[in-house]
């Protein structure tokens, strides 16, 4: 089952998303690159597969994959600090 998101945690992750968007899905690229090589693969994927703007759709499924992460530590009551 997946962790719900929590306002708080929606509106601290689009505060940080929006700030730059090109420059944080570059940032998304390496961190889930590194951290989950095989969903990276399927955004790509997916990204190039469709007849949507790729950038757009990694960006979506970067925010998902970040706002899951988010509330999954939160409820695993680990400190999440996603600053730079």
């Amino acid at each position: 089952m997946l962790p719900i998101i929590t306002e708080e945690q929606a509106s601290l992750a689009f505060a940080e998303i929006f700030q730059d968007v090109h420059a944080w899905r570059k940032k998304m690229i390496h961190y889930i690159k590194d951290e989950n090589p095989e969903i990276n693969s399927a955004i790509i994927e997916a990204a190039n597969n469709t007849d949507l703007d790729p950038k757009a759709v990694a960006l979506g499924a970067y925010m998902t994959y970040i706002l899951i992460e988010m509330a999954a530590k939160e409820d695993a009551g680990m400190d999440v600090d996603y600053s730079d």
